[in-house]
């Protein structure tokens, strides 16, 4: 067989995928302009770029998928079809899988993880005799489970897919793909909102299949994961690619601007170091707390508790965990998002009402709270700057003229130009729409911000800015000069290295506040067990070849 080298000196074996000259156009505007690539089996191949850069579009090509009223040209060719043209006529089908970043999307609401899985085996089976089919598909389907690493199968299979964490979203549509027997996963963002511990099952994982011959295309920002994952490694930019190579030598001797940006923002964030001093009395207290969740499936009560959780004036709190060990549910109950609670939440000595409907005016304008998903917080359809106005005109009594004027300050202050602030929210990035979502809840003047991962969806570049914003905010003292004006902050985050501004972390497993302190004091000599794994958990790569 024919084989080429990828510049690392190493032969590597035909692809399986090509693409020569790739241009998406929608609108007039390139979204992708020129790319080319190659995927070889048994490679981890890394599209690597800040959001809007043209991962996702160039990743479903190799599908021959595109935008709705997409002009394409170039060519994309697929081992089991040869040469198409690049709207995808001549398909290979089940040649190549996608997980998407938002798998929920794709999966039937209404159907059964055993429906959505045995529905693919059927046809595969059908050459056996009638009696022998039920279980040869089942046995496909428990195959398919281990092979994605779904454990406790039996259980899983009972479920629906709102029954399920994203992860395990995730690992269900590789499932599926698995099942149809595709030779190219396209695997988009497969570590976003993952916690150390489930990013390294995931690099595992997609190590497994490379090494069983599948190719892995791996669109991601998180540069660890690439880094220990990835064979090759394409850089795009604004829809160009402006580095390829081995990873590792894009790592040691990048050679482009932007490649360079990427890899100096993801240097270690040093520790915060505030303008004023923590104020000594607790802004916000928790006391008691044990808040309940009913699941769907038995009906049992899921609980989150915190006995004793205290934040003062300027203090950066980071609440860390694994996804579903409460942090959310913690950070709601705190802002009157999840009423079903018990115990007390106190502002400045004051008990909180438990239902954000019950709480005054100013309590709301008090308790601000910042979504991880910045764009389903905003109305499409409305100026991102006069959505921004309104909450002080709400909470605050500000005229709207007034309050449009110290919008757009707020704004600019936050690195958003007037220019993108009057733009629609679907024509900002992640990153600036989160910008955007912090001005908004600034607005109201809060006492305290809760920040549910605002930064999980970004590339570094966009997440060290984020960063930036927040400890600039904390770290801002009063006329006095002897305390901090800025709110006081909770954290929520699956990411160590995010938590490290912090001044203080507290750590969360199954419902339970772990062990809390000092952020260097935990992060480098961590008492409990489970904060140990977690720490541990952040460098265990699998070392790429090349």
């Amino acid at each position: 067989m024919k084989r080429y080298d990828d510049g690392s000196g190493a032969a590597v074996p035909d692809p399986l995928a090509e693409l020569t000259e790739l241009r998406v156009e929608v609108g007039g505007r390139a979204i992708v302009d020129g790319v080319s690539l190659r995927v070889p089996p048994g490679r981890v191949t890394a599209l690597v770029g800040a959001s809007g850069s043209g991962k996702t579009t160039t990743g479903l090509a190799l599908l021959g998928e595109f935008p709705v009223g997409a002009h394409v040209t170039g060519e994309v060719r697929r081992a089991a079809a040869g040469f198409g043209a690049a709207d995808g006529s001549g398909g290979a089908e089940g040649l190549v899988g996608y997980v998407p970043q938002h798998p929920a999307a794709v999966l039937n609401p209404a159907r059964r993880i055993s429906a959505l899985l045995t529905d693919i085996a059927r046809p595969r089976v059908r050459h056996l005799p009638r009696g022998l089919r039920r279980e040869a598909a089942r046995a496909q389907v428990l195959q398919a489970l281990a092979d994605a690493r779904l454990p406790d199968a039996e259980t899983l299979l009972r479920r629906h897919p709102h029954q399920l964490s994203g992860g395990q979203q995730q690992r269900v549509v590789l499932a599926q793909a698995l099942l149809l027997g595709a030779r190219i996963i396209v695997a988009d963002e497969p570590t976003t909102g993952q916690d150390a511990l489930t990013k390294g099952l995931v690099v595992e994982q997609l190590a497994t299949l490379a090494a069983r011959g599948i190719a892995v295309v791996l669109l991601s920002h998180d540069l660890d994961v690439v880094r220990s994952l990835a064979d090759e490694v394409h850089v795009m930019r604004a829809g160009r690619v402006v580095e390829s190579g081995p990873t590792q030598r894009v790592w040691s001797a990048p050679r482009h601007e932007w490649t360079r940006r990427l890899l100096a923002a993801r240097t270690p964030l040093p520790a915060r170091t505030a303008a004023a001093a923590p104020g000594d009395r607790a802004v916000l207290r928790v006391r008691d707390l044990v808040a309940r969740h009913r699941d769907g499936t038995r009906g049992a009560a899921v609980t989150v508790r915190a006995p004793e959780l205290d934040l003062r004036a300027g203090e950066l709190l980071a609440v860390v965990g694994r996804s579903g060990s409460g942090k959310t549910t913690l950070a709601r109950c705190l802002a009157g998002l999840h009423r079903d609670h018990g115990g007390e939440v106190l502002l400045d000595g004051t008990p909180l009402p438990r239902s954000l409907r019950d709480r005054t005016r100013g309590q709301l304008a008090a308790v601000q709270y910042v979504f991880q998903d910045a764009r389903a917080a905003f109305d499409e359809h409305r100026p991102v700057v006069r959505q921004v106005a309104r909450t002080a005109v709400r909470l605050r009594g500000v005229d709207p003229v007034t309050a449009e004027t110290e919008a757009q300050a707020t704004l600019t202050r936050l690195g958003l130009l007037p220019e993108l602030a009057r733009r629609l929210p679907t024509r900002l990035s992640g990153g600036e729409l989160q910008r955007a979502a912090l001005a908004r809840a600034l607005l109201a003047h809060p006492r305290v911000l809760i920040c549910d991962e605002i930064t999980s969806g970004l590339d570094t570049v966009s997440r060290r800015g984020i960063l930036d914003v927040l400890t600039g905010l904390l770290d801002t003292t009063g006329d006095a000069g002897t305390a901090p004006a800025g709110p006081a902050l909770v954290l929520i985050t699956h990411d160590l290295d995010t938590a490290s501004v912090a001044d203080r972390i507290a750590v969360m497993d199954a419902g339970d506040i772990v062990e809390q302190g000092p952020a260097r004091r935990l992060l480098t000599a961590p008492r409990h067990a489970f904060t140990a794994s977690l720490v541990a958990a952040v460098a265990r790569p699998r070392v790429p070849q090349g």
